[in-house]
């Protein structure tokens, strides 16, 4: 059994969007940008399922999923204030740009963590939420956004963004 609550079931959801969202995004534009429609959804399901997150306790008090919500959390204000107000003055679009795509890391994470460990229902993938199989994916995710931020930030260096 999922022994999902309702509230685990519309933060998956949500986070379901958000990932579509910014897989739209990356597809689209090779990034998440705020100011077209799939970037504001994008912006705004993530914030949502950070928050949503901090009410799910199915593994006990305040974890390192919630400590991964507050990273979220962080790193979105941190891209908007570089989108925004420019506040880290010339590299402020590659700020921007990696942070948002951190978020989407911070997203695959916990998505890894609980598919891999709740389905299928009968036989979970991977018994153990700490083993070295879950370490693993979260190491090839990490290589992922490191390759995908290096990418990013050249292809902002050979284009410019608008100021």
């Amino acid at each position: 059994m999922l022994a999902l609550t309702p509230l685990g079931i519309a933060h998956t959801a949500i986070g379901v969007v958000a990932l579509i969202a910014g897989i739209a995004a990356f597809i689209r534009s090779g990034r998440i940008v705020p100011s077209t429609l799939l970037g504001k959804v994008y912006i705004w399901t993530t914030f949502v399922t950070a928050a949503t997150g901090f009410g799910i306790y199915q593994h006990g008090g305040f974890g390192k999923p919630h400590v991964l919500g507050v990273l979220t959390l962080i790193a979105l204000a941190i891209a908007a204030a570089a989108g925004k107000r420019r506040s880290f003055g010339k590299v402020s679009p590659y700020v921007e740009t990696v942070t948002y795509t951190l978020t989407f890391l911070f997203h695959l994470i916990p998505g890894t963590v609980e598919t891999t460990t709740r389905l299928p229902i009968d036989h979970p993938l991977v018994a153990d939420r700490e083993g070295s199989e879950l370490q693993a994916a979260i190491g090839v995710w990490f290589l992922l956004f490191l390759i995908g931020a290096f990418l990013q930030m050249r292809a902002l260096r050979k284009r410019p963004l608008p100021e």
